[in-house]
């Protein structure tokens, strides 16, 4: 693929598209039929120019996973034959959504009855259940295809419900076994999770799911979520994705994740009084929990990608375990004593699974145990690890490190044995010479009379017949099969760290060639090992180049941030998304919906601004697409600390204009604004957007700060307000309106711009998206918008029909942002949330239907002016270039 330090293993796949399909297209120019051999591969042409579905055999897959074992023999067919039929949909309602209840009491007492009984094509099917194994009943798995669903009727208003809940964030569409390893984490509002390899987000989705599902309604959570993705086209998707979640407990990274940074306040001494580290919390940047799912070769969802079938080889797998050791390392040497690190792969391969864990608890002795979770979640059908398997490379099987030839040892190393030993020649002499495991730290220095023994069995494993047989308690691993559970394939390890690791831990064994000289292949083998101070003491760390320097600053590192690109192996069906331009100017991306067709994204979010590349970070911007108007030439490229062409992160301290919004909504002097309101442009003047961030962000935030910026931030916190863009804005005593979704947090702390309408008013303005004073069925209520100042105002839903004294604005309530023009009360919210509040009031309010307007009037001019400059602003971030 080309650039320095850039591996095939882990690249190779983000340049293309990998569609969730089951046929080729007779435009593709693979028409070749292709046979794999290991790594080796033959192309043979074919006349076929024809659809044909992708070919669901490789006979080097099937060899492999016989001889580890994956599965007894007497189930071998069951499972190939699982593998070959398509992954059932599934998908989990948003439990801290306002109607989550609703929707799940919709799917229980209408879909998951009706469907059944109707059944598809003259048969019984259990069209659609809850899976068993998880929490509540949140989340589903629907057994009709996707064919099925777009073409049948009687499917169609299930299909059509599913799209919009997944467009609105009150459910999200995920491979079931996905939804597993946030589960045994054990996430509690008050904890600090990391996703290390967040995208496209729909775990990270998960985590903010818990923390603000279990804290107390209308509080924010203690804790927070740190979502991080080494690509920045897949952290584009991340972004989009969590935006769903309206949430002021995040922030989403761009960072090589085995190089996350620690963000440690003694190496900044100087970046701040010692008053304002008196007054943090926090002085390093460590985890409570931390979702390790590494990048994997993604044989696991072969139902789901069955392009992998012919892609498939063991190559992958092998060349993917060092860094996945690595991403482990570092997610240990993040998380808090005391605290628990899941480490999980969409791969079956024993390379990438086991062998990584037994590494991993190798380096860490006893400072790390793994956690017997079978207990938990005991309708979920999972097996135990492994505690035996080989290694396979260009054709060969290896039971141990010993016979792996000198030639090969850089690309096996010994941690992918059950032992994890080294061996070099016991004797140069002796014809008969037979390699001798070396010490741990990877030295021979015994005598003749002293010759190397087998390490004890506390170090690794026994060797029975050359079958190396771990005695790490790796049966608490779990491996989740396909034909179990008509699912796809996991594999899940639950860590938990008893004290700080040892410094011994960072230091990588160096196997030796026979001849006791260090091998120069196998010196590259792990060549991105990171080296960090002890674990209590964690510095930025190190990483050795692709040339085997060692001298490689933080700065040379993050340069190189392009390295190590992870696999596509999530639970969405992800397509090519296109990156935010280098000067903050948004680009449409498209991913697909999950219903077979693409749909269009329009992500206007300036916190999503990231480098295109690390090439381009030098090169002065010549973009102007997203220049102010006072000023068309070329914009200086903004820089967030030392991260060029990202926007950066400024608290916003303007208390003149804080002060305003303030009075005009009437907010409660309870609400905490102070240090809370951030914003990413650094031009005060020219301030479009105003954020906000939950306690535990700011901590980390100012953290980030004193510590030299260490964090490229792509995106924080909730979007609060938006500057008025029309004209008639210009004559609101306030230049800010309230964001939607700010509107659940704010609601119990407005007392002005506030109305209260009943179920036939409020509908009517969902439908008619504008409507005069005078034509409100409820006279009284177009007589108290009538006098209501200039400006963004507040409708809620007053469902029980109570006066205006009596009805109470919480959490809960059901409100949309407005806009109060000279004669009338125009919506400022989406088609699409105005579709869905609908399809919520007919789910959970009787709404009065003998009512109604006059014909459809068209906006007037105010609310017109507001319409067609938002549609302009969205516009102006979404061009193409």
């Amino acid at each position: 693929m080309g650039g320095r330090g850039r591996s095939r293993t882990q690249r190779k796949h983000f340049r293309q598209n990998r569609e969730n399909v089951w046929k080729r297209s007779k435009h593709e120019d693979n028409n070749v039929t292709t046979t794999n051999d290991d790594n080796n591969k033959e192309q043979q042409p074919s006349n076929k120019t024809h659809w044909e579905p992708f070919a669901t055999q490789n006979l080097a897959f099937d060899e492999y996973y016989k001889e580890q074992g994956i599965v007894p023999t007497e189930e071998w067919d069951a499972f190939v034959g699982c593998l070959r039929t398509p992954l059932p949909a599934a998908f989990r309602i948003n439990s801290s959504s306002q109607c989550y209840m609703d929707i799940r009491t919709k799917l229980e007492n209408d879909f998951m009855k009706t469907l059944q009984a109707e059944g598809v094509d003259g048969s019984e099917v259990e069209g659609i259940k809850p899976l068993p194994w998880y929490p509540e009943n949140l989340a589903w798995q629907s057994n009709f295809s996707r064919n099925q669903l777009r073409k049948n009727q009687i499917l169609e208003r299930f299909h059509e419900f599913l799209k919009l809940q997944n467009e609105i964030g009150n459910i999200t569409r995920q491979e079931a076994v996905s939804m597993v390893p946030p589960l045994f984490l054990d996430v509690r509002p008050e904890h600090f999770a990391l996703d290390m390899c967040a995208a496209p987000g729909s775990k990270t989705f998960q985590l903010l799911e818990m923390i603000h599902h279990l804290a107390d309604p209308g509080t924010l959570p203690s804790g927070m979520v740190l979502a991080n993705d080494v690509d920045v086209q897949r952290c584009n998707l991340l972004i989009h994705q969590t935006k769903r979640m309206s949430t002021a407990n995040l922030i989403v990274t761009n960072h090589e994740a085995q190089n996350f940074p620690s963000c440690h306040l003694n190496r900044n001494l100087a970046n701040g009084s010692e008053t304002q580290k008196r007054e943090l919390d926090i002085n390093q940047l460590q985890f409570d929990r931390v979702l390790c799912d590494v990048p994997c070769s993604g044989d696991g969802t072969l139902r789901k990608a069955p392009d992998i079938w012919r892609k498939w080889n063991t190559g992958n797998g092998n060349g993917l375990h060092g860094l996945q050791i690595q991403i482990a390392m570092r997610g240990l040497s993040l998380l808090k004593v005391g605290g628990r690190m899941v480490y999980s792969t969409c791969s079956m391969n024993p390379i990438e699974n086991e062998a990584a864990v037994a590494e991993v608890l190798r380096r860490c002795g006893g400072s790390v145990e793994l956690v017997d979770v079978s207990s938990e979640l005991p309708q979920l059908v999972r097996r135990p690890g492994l505690k035996k398997w080989k290694v396979r490379d260009k054709g060969m099987w290896y039971a141990s490190y010993k016979d792996v030839p000198d030639n090969r040892r850089g690309g096996v190393v010994p941690g992918m044995f059950p032992s994890g030993k080294t061996y070099v020649d016991a004797s140069e002499q002796n014809d008969d010479a037979t390699r001798a495991p070396l010490s741990d730290n990877g030295n021979n220095d015994t005598s003749e009379n002293d010759m190397p023994v087998l390490e004890d069995s506390a170090a690794a494993a026994t060797i029975l017949d050359d079958e190396e047989v771990s005695t790490l308690p790796l049966e608490r691993c779990m491996r989740i099969v396909p034909h179990d559970q008509n699912s796809g394939a996991f594999f899940i390890a639950v860590f938990h760290k008893l004290s700080p690791l040892p410094a011994s831990a960072f230091q990588q064994k160096k196997p030796v060639s026979l001849r006791g000289k260090m091998s120069s292949s196998n010196a590259q083998a792990e060549s991105l090992t990171t080296k960090v101070k002890e674990d209590e003491n964690v510095e930025d760390v190190k990483p050795v180049d692709s040339a085997g320097n060692k001298d490689v600053t933080m700065d040379d590192a993050d340069i190189q941030a392009e390295s190590s690109m992870t696999e596509v192996k999530e639970d969405v069906n992800v397509e090519d998304v296109k990156p935010v331009d280098s000067v903050g100017s948004e680009e449409t991306t498209t991913v697909d919906a999950g219903n077979g067709t693409d749909e269009t994204i329009l992500d206007t979010e300036p916190s999503e601004t990231l480098e295109k590349n690390k090439n381009e970070e030098t090169q002065p911007s010549t973009d102007t697409r997203a220049e102010p108007e006072t000023n068309r030439g070329k914009r200086k490229l903004q820089m967030q600390g030392k991260w060029r062409g990202v926007d950066p992160v400024i608290f916003y301290k303007e208390e003149a204009v804080v002060g305003k919004i303030k009075d005009f909504y009437g907010i409660k002097d309870s609400f905490p604004f102070e240090g809370h309101l951030i914003t990413r442009n650094s031009d005060m003047n020219h301030v479009k957007r105003v954020y906000y961030v939950s306690n535990s962000v700011k901590e980390v935030l100012h953290l980030n700060f004193l510590a030299g910026q260490q964090l490229k931030i792509a995106s924080v916190g909730l979007k609060m307000f938006e500057r008025q863009t029309s004209k008639d804005g210009a004559s609101s005593p306030c230049i800010f309106r309230i964001s939607s979704e700010a509107l659940p947090l704010m609601l119990p702390y407005l007392t002005n711009q506030i109305l209260y309408a009943s179920p036939a008013d409020f509908k009517h303005l969902l439908q008619y998206k504008s409507i005069k004073f005078g034509d409100f069925v409820d006279a009284g209520f177009g007589e108290k918008a009538s006098q209501l100042l200039m400006g963004c105002c507040v409708v809620v839903l007053n469902k029980d029909n109570k006066t205006l004294s009596e009805a109470q604005a919480d959490p809960s309530t059901i409100a949309i942002g407005c806009w109060r023009g000279r004669s009338n009360i125009a919506v400022m919210v989406t088609a699409l949330d105005c579709q869905e509040l609908l399809e919520r009031m007919s789910m959970g309010v009787e709404v009065e239907t003998n009512t109604s307007l006059p014909e459809t009037k068209p906006l007037t001019v105010e609310a017109d002016e507001i319409v067609e400059a938002e549609e302009a602003e969205v516009k102006e971030d979404t061009k193409q270039p």
